[in-house]
């Protein structure tokens, strides 16, 4: 394994959390800065894009896509930012479909 396949995988894996059941997830606003996505559109689109692919593998992507709210600061105010947790699935999924 190359030594960019290992950072590669520590990387993600470091973003990795765990919930009260057990289950990992990741958070979508993390992975789009893992992945070195600058603007929301470009990472929305990847996102969209994915959120296809799982009809087209038969997976209901709201299984895999939670949608989470949470409060983040732009600029010099607070708001709601639209987020997910993923799924392992669905983050392959979005590198697959990234718009590079």
């Amino acid at each position: 394994m190359s030594e960019l396949e290992l950072y590669s995988e520590k990387t993600f894996e470091n973003l990795k959390r765990v919930d009260e059941n057990g289950n990992e997830y990741w958070e979508a606003r993390e992975l789009q800065k893992a992945l070195a996505y600058t603007e929301c559109r470009k990472f929305n689109g990847a996102i969209n894009k994915a959120k296809d692919s799982c009809g087209n593998s038969n997976y209901k992507f709201e299984d895999l896509f939670v949608d989470i709210d949470k409060m983040g600061k732009t600029g010099d105010s607070i708001r709601k930012i639209d987020n997910y947790n993923l799924s392992r699935y669905a983050c392959y999924l979005i590198v697959q479909n990234g718009a590079w």
